[in-house]
């Protein structure tokens, strides 16, 4: 596999919701394997609790298939078992894909459908961990989750656990001004009244276009 290369902040290809999130000197030096100049791309994050109800199951595979087809970029760190799903789906698609694992790149295992995807320009994975966090671990996923946040258009949320961390990672999100959005399901009520913003499984690809690509975001 190829070496991860690394990218500090004042490289010209890192990610600018991350250099602008940082107070000055605070930004992690990144490591990545794939395409660095896709780093800027809008893209959409996506979350999801590691419990998800069934209505949201299904709602969420109909998700990924929707933004596939809307060729809409999507980052996450793929690691509930519904995220998981969601990048299964999604690499069968042409738009690029981001993933942060909550570990370093070193030594990382990667599927052959990611390895394909990473050969053809689509998929890209990004640490800001050094190498010695070889083991995903809470602590480092809501590292990770608030690099993602950060570096997304607008954010995703199929399910957040009432009470839990997923939960909070969304107050801190719309506390933030960063946009997000979650189904309009009796599950989801908690997220609703947050402020997320609701939309149906059905979501064109057309539609999602103007959601996220509007100035008013």
């Amino acid at each position: 596999m190829t070496q991860p290369v690394y990218l500090t902040p004042d490289h010209p290809s890192y990610p600018t919701g991350l250099r602008t999130t940082f107070p000055a000197g605070q930004a992690p030096t990144l490591s990545l394997l794939g395409d660095q100049n896709l780093l800027n791309q809008p893209a959409l994050a996506l979350f999801c609790s590691v419990k998800c109800p069934g209505d949201l199951i299904l709602n969420t595979y109909d998700l990924a298939q929707a933004l596939r087809a809307a060729n809409i970029s999507v980052m996450s760190g793929f690691h509930s078992p519904m995220e998981k799903e969601c990048l299964r789906l999604l690499l069968r698609g042409t738009q690029p894909v981001l993933h942060a694992p909550a570990r370093s790149l070193e030594g990382i295992r990667l599927s052959p459908e990611q390895k394909k995807a990473i050969q053809t320009g689509r998929l890209r994975v990004l640490s800001p961990f050094p190498a010695p966090q070889r083991r995903a671990t809470a602590a480092l996923a809501e590292k990770r989750n608030q690099m993602v946040g950060a570096m997304a258009l607008a954010s995703f949320m199929a399910y957040a656990s009432p009470g839990g961390k997923t939960e909070a990672f969304a107050q801190n999100l719309i506390a933030q001004g960063k946009p997000l959005f979650t189904f309009e399901s009796p599950n989801t009520e908690n997220l609703l009244a947050l402020g997320a913003k609701a939309v149906t499984s059905a979501t064109t690809p057309s539609h999602w276009h103007s959601l996220l690509f509007d100035s008013s975001l």
